[in-house]
């Protein structure tokens, strides 16, 4: 178990990075370049099994707005091959693949109701990319597979239940004092970029509290925020609220006309 622990503790130390906007150091392993090519596998597959839509109204609309998040990103951007489509499905989600290719369900499109609403989430999305969230993913559950396997090794020794019960409660701390805090650590972090995107990008930031009041009217149900890998939408709304000052200003600082909080 020492031994695991060495390597986990070495594994983590040797590949740490930095994460633009927050300088959160976080643990990576994969470069740029594979990061691309494994989301533009992925991107490719979703899109040849989906009903992509190739002009209208909203098609202009989501490829506006991601070329202006595109631009405001480009001091960060480490040279990704931007591409934002639309997908016909009642679906209301967005995502943006690493490498940054990004699509919207027109299921989104009633709930953002307007322009900066949809670039609440369209900021978001591209800041899990610019974040590399993905790629820190698979890093950290490739840490916990070298941490479990060292568990398992240490108690190899035990009787079959003394086994299940620690197997049982490594499970319990991974998932619910770790998987699941980290991914909301993640999303927080890409409400926070994406807010400070959209700001850049002259869409209203103030727009993202009322954006997340209505995704929770349109929700429905939710489990409690520990059991989740989102936070609530409370807490991204109070997030939003706290965070606001900063988006406004460089708001201000950026576009043409002034807002005020």
């Amino acid at each position: 178990m020492i031994l695991f622990a060495v390597g986990a503790a070495i594994y983590y130390f040797m590949n740490q990075e930095t994460v633009p906007f927050t300088e959160r150091k976080q643990l990576r392993t994969m470069n740029v370049d594979q990061e691309m090519q494994l989301g533009l596998q992925s991107y490719q597959q979703i899109l040849s099994d989906s009903n992509v839509l190739t002009d209208g109204p909203v098609v202009e609309v989501v490829q506006e707005i991601g070329a202006r998040i595109a631009r405001a990103a480009q001091a960060e951007d480490p040279g990704f091959e931007w591409a934002f489509n639309v997908i016909d499905s009642d679906q209301v989600n967005a995502f943006a693949l690493p490498g940054g290719y990004t699509a919207v369900y027109t299921g989104l499109i009633p709930v953002a109701q307007n322009e900066d609403g949809l670039a609440v989430v369209m900021g978001h999305e591209v800041a899990h990319a610019l974040a590399h969230h993905g790629a820190e993913r698979m890093a950290q559950q490739n840490m916990q597979r070298i941490v479990g396997a060292g568990v398992a090794m240490g108690a190899g020794g035990m009787d079959y239940e003394a086994q299940r019960m620690v197997m049982g409660v490594f499970g319990g701390i991974s998932q619910y004092g770790y998987a699941l805090p980290f991914s909301r650590k993640h999303e927080s972090e890409a409400d926070y970029i994406g807010l400070i995107l959209m700001a850049r990008a002259c869409y209203d930031p103030r727009e993202a509290p009322r954006l997340w009041e209505r995704m929770a009217a349109a929700g429905g149900a939710t489990p409690p925020e520990f059991q989740s890998t989102h936070p609530s939408p409370e807490t991204r709304i109070s997030d939003f609220q706290t965070w606001m000052p900063e988006a406004v200003e460089i708001y201000n600082r950026n576009c043409p006309s002034d807002i005020s909080l």
